[in-house]
């Protein structure tokens, strides 16, 4: 887990940003008390988000649409490599 203080170093954010995203859910650190914490995953989101705002000029409606159907895609995948998984435990059981 990843302190807010080291988070902003390594996301090369400012306090305000990582709150405004936390209120609009683009983050979500996985502890909030007694302060925030963050994981690596949380880094890479930051950073990405990041990316879009300051190198591509996307604005808050667009970052959130792209979050969100990124969401969506690992989702999905989970969901594949889950079904995948059963499929090859159930093949092993039935031969």
């Amino acid at each position: 887990m990843i302190t807010l203080q080291e988070f902003l170093l390594r996301a090369h954010l400012e306090h305000q940003s990582v709150t405004a995203w936390i209120a609009a859910g683009w983050l979500v650190p996985p502890q909030t008390d007694p302060e925030p914490m963050f994981s690596d995953i949380d880094l890479a989101r930051a950073q990405l988000i990041r990316d879009l705002r300051e190198d591509l000029g996307v604005n808050d409606e667009g970052v959130s649409v792209i979050l969100h159907l990124l969401d969506q895609m690992h989702g999905l995948r989970r969901s594949m490599q889950d079904l995948l998984d059963e499929m090859r435990s159930g093949g092993r059981r039935g031969g």
